[in-house]
């Protein structure tokens, strides 16, 4: 049971919202959102009341555990991503994502929002102005730390904050005030995921930063959207050898200069190996070219002496017999300088990039 605070009860304003919460959430219909079974806005204090769930919140798990296995990430990201899809479908921003307002119920892997109470349909502007700040400092978009209007995409935003304190067990933007902490969340540039752990791959680290984009136009269009991206990463990394990552996650990998120098090295000894492969089968099919080219002008200039005599032989015919050498036998196999000096420039790269990975 879920009783509003008696300092205000008496405003007229915190009652309907407190009646608008319960029946935002009441619309809403999915598993992982955690219903509403009785409201009463009538008595001198408010009340709602919601099933009993043997349940921890998120903030409890990352408390005790610190940061969760990527899979763990995944999973609750996903749910959560469901629940905020369903929400936004009835046309309401939640507002408040945060660990604290997800649930973890015990002995299913099942995850439900909670908290409705900032809530709010888009179109409402009678109960919310512009300029008021609502929500947890440490989650919530820029647009809520500036006092903007907002809309599902400012949802987004804390989900991605989520998410990264749940690869990291800590939030993404910390200070020590409020005041630093919205500073931070409008200005800065959270630390690179895989400095707090290395083990997070580039592309979820990828999708993270997508979500924490400080425009709203450069996140996900959609909790849906995002919901599908995460449901093929959590099944290719719950089964890497038979299901390849998305290719939507894929694209979202940091750039080769914001990689780990280890990764970079790496990655530059795929690209010389591709080069070299490529290369050697242009070689491979210029000198199959260049020979049947050496055949097809041998063939004409046969053709034409034949031609030239046919006064004295008849019906035209190749010169020579089967015993006879071909012309193009002796002929050398053409090199190109370029080539040449490409390969030793990748000899080149082969050793530097070799003594720099031995340092």
């Amino acid at each position: 049971v879920k009783v509003m605070a008696p300092h205000l009860a008496s405003v007229v304003a915190a009652r309907k919202r407190f009646a608008r919460e319960a029946r935002a959430t009441a619309a809403i219909s999915h598993p992982n959102v955690l219903p509403i079974l009785h409201v009463d806005s009538t008595g001198q204090l408010p009340y709602l009341v919601m099933p009993y769930i043997d349940c921890e919140s998120l903030q409890d798990r990352l408390d005790r555990e610190g940061l969760l296995p990527i899979v763990e990430a995944l999973r609750i990201g996903l749910q959560v991503a469901r629940g905020l899809a369903a929400a936004h479908a009835q046309g309401l921003v939640h507002r408040d994502v945060k660990p604290a307002n997800i649930l973890l119920e015990r002995g299913v892997e099942r995850v439900m929002l909670t908290d409705f109470g900032l809530a709010r349909a888009v179109d409402d502007a009678t109960l919310t102005r512009s300029g008021l700040i609502a929500g947890t400092p440490h989650y919530m978009s820029p647009e809520q730390a500036r006092g903007d209007a907002v809309d599902t995409r400012s949802d987004m935003f804390s989900l991605g904050s989520v998410l990264y304190a749940m690869s990291t067990g800590r939030p993404p933007f910390r200070a020590e005030s409020t005041y630093g902490i919205l500073r931070r969340v409008t200005d800065d540039a959270p630390r690179p995921l895989c400095e707090l752990n290395p083990e997070i791959p580039k592309w979820f680290e990828g999708i993270v930063l997508k979500l924490l984009n400080k425009s709203a136009a450069d996140r996900f269009e959609s909790a849906e959207e995002l919901g599908k991206i995460l449901e093929e990463c959590l099944a290719h990394v719950q089964q890497p050898s038979s299901i390849a990552l998305p290719l939507a996650a894929g694209k979202l990998m940091p750039s080769a200069e914001a990689m780990p120098m280890a990764s970079l090295r790496f990655h530059r000894l795929f690209t010389i190996v591709g080069c070299i492969v490529t290369i050697v089968a242009a070689i491979v099919v210029g000198y199959v070219l260049s020979r049947g080219s050496i055949d097809s002008l041998s063939l004409d200039a046969r053709l034409k002496r034949s031609a030239q005599s046919k006064e004295g032989a008849g019906t035209p015919t190749l010169e020579g017999n089967d015993s006879e050498p071909s012309r193009h036998d002796d002929v050398p196999l053409p090199w190109n300088d370029e080539i040449e000096m490409e390969l030793r420039q990748l000899d080149k790269e082969l050793e530097s990039l070799n003594a720099a990975t031995n340092m």
